[in-house]
């Protein structure tokens, strides 16, 4: 058998250098494996902006987790924000044009490329305001999001709004046919002695002919610290429309958003009940803006409210669903897995509106859930029933009953509250009904005439409330 002839020196150098060639080739692509990446900028997806008198609040929309700095300078005011790890784009640089001439805080805002991946906000401000700049993990359709919420440093005060937007005014006269606004409450009727009730159309507000009378009589002998005029019992109602700024709420078929069609009802709906002569009425939000659950409950405690509605528009995962409900606050577990389910979805408002947790007071909002009582429960109940009875004569109701659950925005623990689901927003049907005027007309209308019912069997006493 023939031997294998040896490696020519030529062919032992050519497979070496082949070998090498290969080695060299390895590690090349070994170290561009390793080796890191350039740092790619942060992209702005969007920019929004949601002035309001509570407070106007800045979201930019992003790809990542945004770092920031801000601080303030003053004469003139002005907050300074610089954003790391981005670079000027059209979408960043039309922020400038959303500032509006009507913003209450926010005169205009100039961006620019202040160093290499650093860009730089600068608020010139219309007053001295406390910032809150935070970062807010992607929740719901939302990314990324960087806030930043320019408050008064004096906060707006809940009852003074209330008085200037309803017209109510201690020293001025009231409007024909409406009693004075008295402010103080110390003279009011005592626990044990309930104002008159009209026994007209107002069935169930106080009257306003039987004060009157009163004035006119002689005033009887009586020591000198006994009131010298009685005062009149006013009605404070809270409505709540929900949602609202960034919280779309529910969106229908058609592109309508739950947040627009329930401050369209709940205006409405103040317009019917301040035509009464003895109610006033508080809005947790009048415009587009975000208000978290725990501060429109606490709004509602501020103005010592005698009833909280919270005006909402259902949605489901089936089109079919359909009809008008009405809840309430339950201690004990939802009355239904429907409940349960809608409970759970509303209560995630303040992780798509977007709170800053460092500053949310989570003691506040603890001891407002625990002391919600089994007597506000029960007040909550009449006052549901006598809303869906009047709901359930212009539209179909969902459930012929009040239904329960564990709402955060209903644990007011001294407050009868109702939440009202108008209707499907999630059912094109009803959907057009809810952006007809008509519709919301009845809604509000039945609304109204389910508080007169309640306050006829349930008479207003003497304030006595939890601070």
């Amino acid at each position: 058998m023939p031997s294998t002839p040896p490696l020519r020196p030529q062919h032992v150098s050519r497979r070496t250098q082949t070998r090498r060639t290969v080695l060299k080739a390895g590690a090349t692509l070994l170290l561009s494996v390793l080796a890191p990446l350039p740092a790619r900028a942060a992209q702005i997806l969007a920019v929004r902006v949601w002035p309001a008198e509570d407070y106007t609040r800045v979201t930019l929309e992003n790809d990542t987790n945004l770092k920031a700095t801000h601080f303030v300078v003053k004469d003139p005011e002005r907050l300074v924000v610089d954003i790391e790890g981005l670079e000027l784009n059209p979408t960043l640089k039309s922020l400038v044009a959303k500032i509006q001439s009507n913003d209450p805080y926010i005169k205009q805002v100039r961006v620019g490329q202040n160093r290499p991946n650093v860009v730089r906000l600068v608020f010139d401000l219309k007053e001295e305001v406390t910032p809150q700049v935070f970062t807010l993990a992607p929740a719901g359709e939302y990314k990324h999001r960087l806030i930043f919420d320019l408050y008064p440093v004096k906060p707006v005060d809940p009852i003074a709004a209330m008085i200037e937007k309803g017209n109510w005014s201690a020293d001025s006269k009231p409007a024909e046919g409406k009693p004075a606004y008295t402010k103080p409450l110390s003279n009011e009727p005592k626990a044990d002695q309930p104002p008159k009730l009209a026994a007209n159309d107002n069935a169930g507000l106080p009257a306003a002919s039987d004060a009157a009378k009163a004035e006119a009589k002689p005033e009887p002998k009586a020591d000198a610290k006994a009131p010298q005029q009685k005062m009149v019992r006013m009605l404070t109602i809270a409505l709540d429309p929900g949602h609202g700024g960034e919280d779309p709420g529910a969106t229908g078929a058609n592109g309508s958003h739950e947040k627009d069609i329930v401050l369209a009802i709940a205006k409405r709906l103040k317009g019917k009940i301040e035509e009464h002569p003895n109610m006033r009425v508080m809005l947790t939000r009048d415009a587009d803006y975000f208000v978290p659950l725990g501060t429109r409950v606490e709004k509602a405690r501020k103005v010592q409210a005698d009833l909280f509605v919270s005006i909402h528009a259902d949605a489901f995962v089936e089109s079919s669903a359909r009809g008008s409900s009405v809840f309430v606050l339950s201690e004990k577990g939802a009355s239904s897995s429907a409940a349960r389910w809608l409970a759970n979805k509303e209560n995630l408002a303040d992780t798509i509106g977007g709170v800053n947790v460092k500053s949310h007071d989570k003691q506040l909002a603890s001891v407002l859930f625990d002391l919600s009582t089994t007597a506000q429960i029960n007040d909550s109940l009449k006052l549901g029933k006598a809303v869906l009875s009047e709901i359930g004569g212009i539209n179909r109701l969902h459930k012929g009953a009040v239904e329960q659950a564990g709402f955060a925005v209903l644990k007011a623990p001294d407050i009868p509250s109702i939440l009202v689901e108008t209707a499907f927003i999630s059912n094109p049907e009803e959907e057009a009904r809810l952006l007809d005027e008509a519709y919301q007309n009845q809604i509000a209308d039945a609304i109204v005439k389910g508080i007169k019912r309640y306050f006829a069997k349930n008479p207003p006493l003497s304030k006595n409330r939890l601070t």
